[in-house]
């Protein structure tokens, strides 16, 4: 029997529910708890978490899936639970090294994977200079932390795209400015990676007028053969931000693949159903094999 702690937001969430039924069903004992009713306990050579009042241990692995935002806090639970020795998922340095939409871009450059052309300013002086820098008309305008499409906006000229530039870097709003990939068509690629695999996949088109193709944004889903290169720009993404699970989301250009985003928790209804692939199964199993193996 393995002993999960899964970090959660909302317990009707169907990744919850689907993960909880299927390790169950396996014999294993999982534990699904919000971060923020948690509380760090260090000293004396020894770190504990208390979740309303009482102290969790005895756990194999550890989990995350909580959406955007992951606070600070969610992620000093998660690094208390590998301090104990704890097998996790996706680990603490990890998750908070992707959930900065610019980090993951940097990490990324670096290891000389496609993106789309991306600029990022802090003073509101430099909002046309950014903008200079990104082909355009029109400019994709991102905050550097944010789900389901939120936070995500769409300037059809040089001129709103400095006003907004400028009215949220004044805010203290941190934002990057995106080319638009026009050819695209208004559709994305979400991938699946799991212990460097991509498992599922499929294609995301947005809804009449609407650019962004999340399916919370009205975008439909079908089920996509994905190509050789794209197959290794996921898994090369996962592997340069040290995911062991997590969404790639891919935007198909005349330059080829372009990783748009990555996401350490992704959910996995709508994948599935487009797919037929049974992601929390193969997840469970990951997740058994993987804490059987760590030594404590």
């Amino acid at each position: 029997m393995v002993r999960i702690a899964l970090l959660m937001g909302d317990p009707n969430l169907y990744s919850y529910k689907r993960l909880a039924d299927i390790a169950r069903s396996r014999g294993h004992f999982l534990d699904g708890f919000n971060p923020a009713e948690c509380v760090l306990v260090t000293g004396d050579g020894a770190a504990s978490v208390l979740c309303n009042g009482v102290q969790l241990s005895g756990y194999d692995a550890a989990a995350l899936r909580i959406g955007a935002p992951i606070t600070d806090h969610t992620l000093a639970v998660l690094r208390q639970f590998e301090l104990g020795n704890v097998w996790t998922l996706n680990g603490s340095l990890a998750v908070g090294r992707s959930r900065n939409k610019w980090q993951t871009l940097q990490i990324l450059a670096k290891h000389g994977l496609q993106t789309p052309l991306s600029a990022f300013a802090s003073d509101p002086q430099q909002a046309e200079a950014a903008l200079a820098a990104v082909n355009g008309p029109p400019f994709v305008i991102k905050t550097l932390e944010g789900k389901h499409g939120i936070g995500v906006s769409l300037a059809e000229s040089a001129n709103a795209a400095q006003s907004t530039l400028e009215t949220l870097l004044s805010a203290g709003v941190t934002v990057c400015v995106q080319e638009f990939i026009e050819e695209a068509g208004g559709a994305d690629i979400r991938c699946i990676v799991l212990g460097g695999e991509v498992i599922a996949s499929m294609k995301r088109q947005s809804a009449g007028g609407e650019f962004r193709s999340n399916l919370h944004r009205g975008g439909s889903a079908q089920p996509v053969k994905i190509t050789e290169t794209e197959q290794k720009a996921a898994q090369l993404a996962a592997k340069h931000l040290d995911l062991n699970f997590c969404g790639v989301d891919l935007l198909r250009s005349n330059r080829g693949p372009l990783v748009l985003e990555v996401n350490s928790s992704p959910g996995f209804e709508g994948i599935e159903a487009a797919s037929g692939e049974d992601i929390a199964v193969k997840l469970i199993e990951y997740v058994e094999e993987n804490a059987a193996n760590t030594e404590r």
